[in-house]
């Protein structure tokens, strides 16, 4: 590259730093607001498994952050361990769907019921890729019950040749991690 255009390419960059951090480029700050994911955004952090007693205990179950400027949830699922799995929520146009990074290898989307009860929200399979929902093992519904700011429930449904599996997902209570 010749010596003029290194310094206007170099020019360009510098120019073009500032205008990342300016509110007018920063398209979080316009992204429109959905009330399920505003909920799901209240549990960023760490969550541990609980007790029979409903105390905390040292098994992280979920890590939840923000990403994509604050418009997707990405939730990680036993961090670490062989059975890691990703789950990212986010809005698409008036829904909350998820989609579901599961380790059978395939990836179930979900739809969250616009009617589910103020403290949970009710997701529903809505389709899903490497699967075929009629024979496949995937993961098929989830409710996530807000207990309190602390404590919340998961109720995964999981499917099997087209009907519930009883040997699938289940319930995890969970308790959120004092940093």
């Amino acid at each position: 590259m010749s010596r003029p255009h290194f310094a206007w390419s170099l020019l360009l960059v510098i120019l073009a730093v500032p205008a990342l951090g300016d509110e007018k480029h920063n398209h979080a700050s316009t992204a429109p607001s959905h009330a399920g994911l505003d909920k799901l955004k209240s549990l960023v952090g760490t969550w541990v498994v609980a007790d029979k007693d409903g105390q905390p205990t040292e098994e992280v179950a979920s890590v939840i952050k923000l990403t994509a400027g604050g418009t997707a949830i990405h939730e990680t699922l036993f961090p670490g361990q062989p059975h890691e799995m990703v789950s990212i929520y986010t809005a698409d146009g008036p829904d909350l769907v998820m989609t579901h990074y599961c380790m059978l290898g395939n990836q179930p989307r979900m739809k969250a019921d616009p009617k589910s009860p103020a403290n949970q929200i009710v997701f529903q399979f809505a389709g899903g890729s490497n699967l075929d929902p009629k024979k496949d093992k995937h993961m098929h519904a989830a409710t996530l019950t807000f207990v309190d700011a602390d404590h919340i429930e998961v109720h995964g449904v999981g499917w099997e040749n087209g009907e519930p599996a009883k040997e699938m997902c289940g319930e995890l209570k969970l308790v959120r991690k004092k940093e």
